[in-house]
């Protein structure tokens, strides 16, 4: 750890800012397509005259494969990373990927699902693979001190700058005529393009700015991180064994952030299943970005103050109540009310969830461990949605379905309190 004297704020360093800008770029993608727009335009355009359950269906296929994938990639790519001090490399490798698939998805024509999905598919796996690169480099711009305020700034400039971009992107179908655009449709299909370009535009500071702290470790060549890292994949998961608190806490990551991502997944498709009108949740939607944005800095300033893993059962408690109340909506008010609820909590328990792995992580071994943290996050997307529409299915009520996730956030509850315990007894073990 470096003992030179630091800058007065963690926040101002130009490393901070340029890791954080990355968190900006890539969050018009979770925005503007994975939450708002892609999913209608699958069904109503490239999914025309299908029926609705046939394009859920495949919506829902989509979205799994590409969860998968990543899911069982991510721990090689953080392995091969470590071994290859490739991070920032490969982050752009990944960002490129992403945000070219991105723009393509406007050339793709009216009916043509097929295509829709493939490129959603690498989208989607330029964006999470991404994600596993940069989350690494988190131990890499700040000290461990400065974990929870920094994560929290990421988290709090990513709903900032998807926000606002989603924001013009809504603008534009709405009023398309103000853009000279001749329909709503065509404004999606540049939305898309909008998006790739932002997020290329603004990874470029991390590119440029962050750097790796080798700590005397000499990077090989690629082509044998590679090898080495898909190679000690094993080891890497036989040594995470060795670290109980990380492992429970993994355990419990992997339900509760479950929920999460039902939650953000889902709640679209929860309001029209109510009969309330798009355009009424997608105004919600960008109202939960904005609450997001100064709430995810807040939990990064509560997290040095009380914890992250208090800040984390907080917010647990804030997603409890805030499903239950989902059970009873009744208006649209309601929706928007549950939106502002949702957005209090949702940056906060990512940025936390993420510092507080981090303190848990031997730095030497940071992208391997993030990989693994990242594969959890992936493979926890596939189930959430399977819960929340096999209960449906057997129910026939979206409220029962809904309700259903309360169960993610109480089993993830549990085995954090497990972890807990865990890393107090190593604690006072080693007194």
């Amino acid at each position: 750890m470096s003992t030179s004297p630091r800058p007065r704020s963690a926040l101002g360093r130009p490393p901070v800012v340029a890791w954080a800008l990355y968190d900006w770029a890539n969050s018009a993608f979770a925005t503007t397509v994975m939450a708002g727009f892609f999913p209608v335009f699958f069904k109503q355009y490239w999914n025309a005259g299908v029926a609705a359950t046939e394009s859920t269906y495949r919506l829902g296929v989509t979205s799994g494969v590409a969860s998968l994938v990543v899911a069982l990639l991510a721990p090689a790519m953080g392995a091969i990373a470590d071994k290859g001090g490739a991070r920032v490399r490969l982050m752009m490798v990944f960002t490129v990927l992403g945000a070219a698939s991105t723009v393509a998805l406007a050339f793709v024509a009216r009916g043509n699902w097929q295509a829709a999905a493939a490129l959603y598919l690498v989208a989607s796996l330029g964006f999470w693979g991404g994600i596993v690169f940069n989350d690494s480099l988190l131990l890499h711009v700040a000290e461990p001190d400065e974990y929870d305020l920094v994560s929290g700034y990421g988290y709090s400039l990513g709903y900032l700058g998807g926000g606002l971009l989603f924001a013009v992107n809504v603008l534009m179908t709405v009023h398309p005529e103000w853009f000279g655009l001749a329909n709503a449709a065509e404004a999606v299909r540049w939305s898309f393009v909008s998006v790739g370009v932002w997020w290329l535009l603004f990874a470029l500071p991390c590119a440029t700015l962050v750097r790796e702290r080798r700590e005397g470790r000499v990077a090989l060549p690629i082509s044998a991180a590679v090898r080495q890292g898909f190679g000690e994949l094993g080891g890497t998961l036989h040594e995470i064994r060795r670290y109980r608190p990380l492992l429970w806490f993994l355990a419990a990551y992997i339900l509760y952030i479950d929920g999460v991502n039902t939650v953000i997944k889902m709640a679209v498709d929860y309001g029209l299943s109510l009969g309330f009108d798009q355009s009424h949740l997608v105004k919600a939607l960008l109202l939960t970005q904005f609450v997001a944005f100064p709430a995810a800095l807040a939990f990064g300033w509560l997290g040095g103050k009380i914890g992250a893993r208090k800040g984390i059962f907080l917010a647990l408690a804030v997603y409890l109540a805030a499903t239950c109340y989902a059970y009873f909506l009744k208006e649209v008010r309601d929706f928007y009310v549950l939106a502002i609820v949702v957005g209090l909590v949702q940056g906060g328990i990512q940025s936390l969830s993420r510092s507080y792995y981090g303190s848990l992580v031997p730095p030497e071994k940071s992208s391997e461990f993030f990989g693994f943290y990242n594969m959890m996050g992936k493979a926890s997307a596939i189930v959430g949605p399977a819960l929340v529409g096999v209960t449906a299915a057997m129910t026939g009520d979206p409220r029962l379905s809904i309700l259903s996730i309360v169960l993610l956030f109480l089993a993830g509850g549990a085995l954090l309190v497990v972890a807990a315990r865990s890393e107090r007894r190593i604690e006072s073990a080693s007194r």
